[in-house]
């Protein structure tokens, strides 16, 4: 299979090349290695994708593409003619998004649009693709489902994978594309983003700082181990899409705590 693994050099995309990569697969991957947090730590997660194939022999391409560029990203796409694309690239952090709105703005929905948009073109077998459990909003419910309203977006961020799922939608309903979205909740691990609580705290610790706590403490989140992202992710490329479930847009992975 040839596999398309956008936002490769970061946390979740790391983590499925690294994984994924094998005999049978050859594995694309792009990413824009924006400055949003460490360019050396996504340099080092390639290099270890690299090291792995070129150990074992294995394909791995990389090419320094940003989503929101249509003229890149069609030339990419009809050189190499993928199967499947995994859209993992966005601009990612809730707080980021009030202060730089246009970022996200241009990777989430232009960026987004674009490799849908291709994905119909190019004729692609099934399109997955990151959601947020922020589109739950400000839901006072235990226990999500997928049928749960999510009109109301808290911020910007998630307004953006809102309309990702929409868009998704649409294109499914009007292209017969297979789509699928993974709501993810706060997913941690090894590589992770420095930006996440649980690397502020134990610096923070470490360093005997203050810990900054938002809402006074009043909150409780979910939290994924990444290796349960990989392997749902893996077993919905597997699995393929299902026909059955062709008004289901959405699938969302029970974390697990």
């Amino acid at each position: 299979m040839k596999i398309l693994i956008t936002g490769c050099a970061g946390f979740i995309g790391f983590h499925l090349a690294y994984s994924l990569i094998s005999k049978k697969n050859k594995i694309y991957g792009i990413d824009n290695l924006n400055t949003y947090y460490s360019i050396k730590l996504k340099k080092d997660r390639l290099k270890e994708i690299e090291n792995k194939a070129k150990k074992n022999k294995f394909f791995f391409k990389f090419k320094r593409i940003d989503i929101s560029d249509y003229k890149k990203l069609n030339s990419f796409f009809k050189k190499n003619k993928f199967d499947y694309v995994i859209n993992l690239a966005a601009q990612a952090g809730i707080r980021y998004s009030i202060q730089k709105p246009s970022q996200y703005l241009k990777s989430n929905l232009i960026g987004f649009f674009n490799l849908i948009d291709l994905s119909k073109k190019f004729k692609i077998k099934h399109f997955i693709y990151a959601s947020t459990s922020s589109v739950y909003g400000n839901k006072k419910k235990s226990q999500f489902k997928e049928n749960l309203n999510t009109d109301q977006p808290l911020q910007f961020y998630a307004a953006t994978k809102k309309s990702n799922e929409v868009i998704a939608h649409a294109y499914s309903s009007l292209f017969k594309i297979p789509t699928t979205g993974l709501r993810f909740f706060t997913v941690y691990g090894p590589w992770g983003r420095p930006d996440m609580a649980y690397f502020k705290f134990t610096n923070n610790i470490l360093r005997k700082k203050t810990i900054k706590i938002f809402n006074f403490g009043k909150h409780s989140r979910d939290f994924t181990y990444i290796d349960d992202i990989v392997v749902s992710l893996k077993i919905i490329l597997k699995k393929g899409f299902l026909k059955k479930n062709i008004k289901k847009s959405i699938v969302r992975i029970k974390s697990i705590i």
